[in-house]
């Protein structure tokens, strides 16, 4: 009696999303998705442990030996300089890199809550509510997204930012930019699961909308969130230094913030002074790259035909490696190990000639 052989269940951590991701990719596809973590990850715990790394807090314009001065060129004392109005650009450049995370953050976690929610309300009820919501959020997707963070930034702090006032209103400003993106793509993913047997199923059983929804459509639903959560974050980033570009962004002395940084050694720039714009800049790229790097990859990754593609390039790797002939495995030709045998050769079509 023949037995069925199955494959040895993995364990939860090649399950995870990343993780099970990295386990597919290949090639140069790896090699971007692992630049991209790496790159993300040191952001990430720049970010955490700044007030660690950081030699001077964000504001400080002097210690013990005095004031710093302004644009001081780099030394041993400031390894990347100082700025115009006196602050240590390395410290800066960490701190920022804090300002930066938790606005992604809270920007994500709010337009992921209401752009969901509205998403699968919309899909899942249809009517007259679901036509209100699409032409809202279309005529919001289609407004210029830095124009429209410049509007709520002004609404919500009036211009002025504190530290916490000034990074709320900025993430508020682009969650609104967001919000659009999650509900098109939860609404669109609802009104397709919607109509699948099992949810009419529960629906014969009489389970009620609320169970439906949360239990069976949104968990299925949500699936290529993850993909648009990395890209927004570096979207999130480039929309904060946009904002402390154009000076509605945080104030240097509530917050390290890269944008304003960048504004502020424009006129540094023109009188040779380099490493004041240099250093916040490179970190938005860096940053923003890393992120991407992430984002597409798992973007490549969740394209079926890509899996595909190396699905059937490993199979025929197998046939290629287990396909054998009388004179051994086929490598070059029907004589087996050696090649074309005594002298034998065969055209395009596989006929003999000599």
């Amino acid at each position: 009696m023949s037995t069925v052989s199955r494959a040895p269940k993995r364990s939860l951590a090649f399950r995870l999303p990343v993780v099970h991701q990295l386990q597919q990719s290949v090639g140069l596809q790896r090699g971007m998705l692992i630049a991209g973590l790496v790159v993300s990850g040191v952001f990430v715990l720049t970010a955490i442990f700044a007030p660690l790394i950081a030699p001077f807090g964000f504001a400080q314009r002097r210690d013990d030996a005095g004031i710093f001065g302004a644009q001081q060129p780099p030394s041993a004392e400031h390894l990347f300089g100082t700025t115009v109005g006196g602050y240590d650009v390395l410290s800066r450049v960490l701190w920022g890199a804090q300002t930066a995370l938790f606005v992604i953050v809270v920007s994500v976690i709010l337009s992921i809550f209401a752009g969901v929610l509205l998403g699968l309300v919309s899909g899942y009820f249809g009517g007259w509510l679901d036509r209100v919501l699409v032409v809202v959020c279309d005529a919001i997707y289609a407004f210029p997204s830095l124009l429209l963070a410049i509007v709520m930034s002004i609404v919500i702090s009036g211009g002025q930012s504190s530290l916490v006032g000034g990074v709320f209103a900025a993430a508020i400003s682009i969650t609104v930019v967001f919000i659009p993106q999650y509900f098109r793509v939860i609404r669109a993913e609802t009104v397709r699961i919607k109509a699948e047997a099992y949810v009419e199923s529960a629906k014969v059983i009489g389970a009620s909308s609320n169970r439906i929804m949360f239990r069976h459509v949104l968990r299925n639903a949500t699936r290529t969130l993850p993909l648009i959560v990395t890209l927004n974050s570096s979207e999130a980033i480039l929309t904060l230094a946009g904002l402390g570009f154009l000076g509605f962004g945080i104030e240097p002395t509530a917050a390290a913030e890269w944008g304003y940084d960048l504004n502020r050694a424009l006129s540094d720039v023109t009188s040779g002074i380099w490493w004041t714009a240099l250093y916040p800049g490179l970190a938005i790229v860096l940053v923003v790259l890393g992120i991407t790097l992430v984002g597409e990859s798992l973007n490549d990754l969740a394209d079926p035909r890509l899996r595909g593609r190396r699905a059937v390039a490993q199979s025929a790797g197998v046939v290629a490696e287990t396909s054998v002939v009388p004179g051994g495995s086929l490598v070059a030709g029907p004589g087996g190990l050696g090649g074309l045998e005594d002298g034998e050769s065969f055209d395009e079509h596989g006929i003999e000639t000599r």
